[in-house]
């Protein structure tokens, strides 16, 4: 065999392994799909890769803070499965070492790009799902503030607010109600969700829930322009980022659409003014 086609086999599996790292971390992907459902045995490919999750090398590979990642991410792969992926993405590298060729550079390049793929696409689904659920937050403080000026208490107006939240803040919270229907403190748990979640409105939100069961007084008003501050601090964020939007797009402008505007407009003219010349 040439070195071509061994170097194409060689890409031709980093390639697969890196499509592997990919549908490990992205939710609802094609292989979540074919997996099995709840509570049922997992497939042969996931018990593989779980194997060789728990592997000394995987092992090392789980140091880092994977299951939070994960947990972030809501995937529903395991860290075992996961860390199995990235083990068979630099499995690639051993016959690439082996059978040195020109072309090998690039199968190297794909192994170790799939072997870091997971933690990119585990860190942009997180902040995918926490941008989601940040913008929840300014529905949940309208609806405490309707709730808490009806005179509910602190407690049973978070319950009724949370139950008319949709998406991921709404799912976070109602767990951690439920939660406390189990016998927990529900401030503690709310608490927990923001301190998961890492959103800085969310925080404001429970510390304002709780001086309110605190001191025993309706805080309605405090509420609402609680909810008017985090409306004037997001459209003041988004203004920013609108005036910051002409000097990201100067680079593909002048680098990218400038050169393609050239050569379908400026080159034919100068090509042919050549040949009419000659």
């Amino acid at each position: 065999m040439s070195e071509i086609p061994i170097a194409a086999v060689l890409a031709a599996m980093a390639c697969a392994s890196c499509v592997a790292s990919v549908a490990t971390a992205a939710p609802g992907s094609i292989v979540d799909r074919f997996a099995p459902p709840a509570g049922a045995e997992a497939s042969a490919g996931r018990r593989f890769l779980g194997a060789l999750g728990r592997s000394r090398l995987g092992r090392r590979i789980r140091r880092g803070r994977l299951d939070e990642r994960l947990a972030a991410a809501r995937s529903t792969w395991t860290p075992d499965e996961v860390a199995g992926a990235k083990v068979a993405a630099l499995a690639c590298v051993v016959p690439v070492i082996a059978a040195p060729t020109p072309l090998a550079v690039v199968g190297v390049s794909i192994a170790l790009v799939a072997f870091r793929m997971p933690d990119i696409v585990l860190s942009r689904v997180a902040r995918t799902w926490r941008r989601a659920a940040s913008g929840e937050i300014p529905l949940l403080l309208d609806l405490l503030a309707v709730t808490t000026s009806a005179g509910l208490a602190p407690q049973a107006a978070v319950r009724v607010a949370v139950e008319q939240v949709r998406g991921p803040l709404g799912d976070e919270l109602r767990r951690a109600l439920g939660r406390a229907d189990l016998g927990r403190r529900w401030r503690d748990e709310l608490t927990a969700v923001a301190e998961r979640l890492g959103l800085r409105d969310l925080h404001r939100v429970v510390a304002l829930v709780r001086r309110t069961e605190t001191l025993g007084a309706s805080t309605a008003g405090e509420i609402a322009r609680l909810a008017s501050d985090v409306r004037s601090e997001r459209r003041a964020r988004a203004a920013e980022r609108a005036r910051t939007a002409p000097v990201k797009m100067l680079f593909p402008l002048v680098f990218l659409i400038l050169p393609a505007f050239l050569l379908l407009t400026v080159v034919p003219v100068l090509l042919t003014t050549v040949r009419s010349i000659q």
